[in-house]
């Protein structure tokens, strides 16, 4: 009967411990919903201008990051706007930038690229909104601190499996966006290496035929001064 007992002790431990575990991943699941973020490359038009609106919670953290992948000068007129319509950060003939805005007001922020000032070139821009919403984690730590901790759990603590989760959410999310700023560092270097080859190789065109050019009028210069026409009498 003792055996019995025990057995249905460990048991009833295993199933409050997966429990736990299953309501740890749901409250971080909750948790990483917090964060939202986008990212565009688009093609500005020579001589003009694009925005994008971008709606923000109360209190919250908002980071822009822009870049200019091709084009001539590799440059653009950057501004953000607040919904209030206050110009809340105004760079010009800029080729990348990183902005925070913090604390948010609630309402639509407006996203200004202008490339006015190019007549003729476009311009590729890439650019990534990173938005943190306001923490409510009293419920979710409510909830978590409802479920209680048995006793001899494997000396497995609830709060330590959520912090590691988390911990590798963050480093993860991090990552990925770390790797979408150095895939637009890859385009902006691939294009400009581009570039650059079609120039090399359009002037190494040009003095080729410069070259072959003086070559064959030295070749004519030289016989002309040694062609004698004159005729000789016997």
């Amino acid at each position: 009967m003792d055996w019995h007992q025990r057995t249905g002790i460990k048991g009833a431990a295993g199933c409050i411990f997966i429990t736990a575990i299953a309501a740890s991943c749901v409250a971080t699941i909750g948790a990483f919903s917090q964060s939202q973020d986008s990212e565009l490359t688009f093609l500005l038009p020579a001589g003009r201008s694009e925005c994008f609106f971008q709606t923000a919670p109360k209190n919250g953290t908002m980071e822009v990051e822009f870049q200019v992948v091709a084009g001539a000068g590799m440059d653009v007129d950057f501004s953000i706007l607040s919904p209030q319509g206050f110009h809340l950060v105004s760079e010009y003939r800029r080729s990348d930038g990183v902005h925070m805005v913090e604390p948010t007001e609630e309402g639509d922020y407006q996203i200004c690229f202008d490339n006015s000032f190019s007549r003729f070139s476009e311009k590729m821009v890439f650019f990534e909104v990173i938005l943190d919403l306001p923490a409510n984690d009293a419920g979710a730590d409510d909830e978590w601190a409802g479920l209680g901790e048995p006793e001899n759990l494997l000396e497995y603590k609830l709060e330590d499996i959520r912090e590691s989760i988390e911990s590798v959410h963050r480093r993860l999310e991090r990552s990925r966006q770390m790797q979408a700023v150095l895939r637009a560092f890859e385009a902006r270097d691939r294009n400009l290496l581009e570039d650059n080859l079609w120039k090399v190789s359009f002037w190494s065109c040009a003095n080729l035929l410069v070259m072959v050019g003086v070559a064959f009028t030295q070749v004519y210069s030289l016989r002309r001064l040694f062609d004698d026409k004159r005729r000789v009498y016997t």
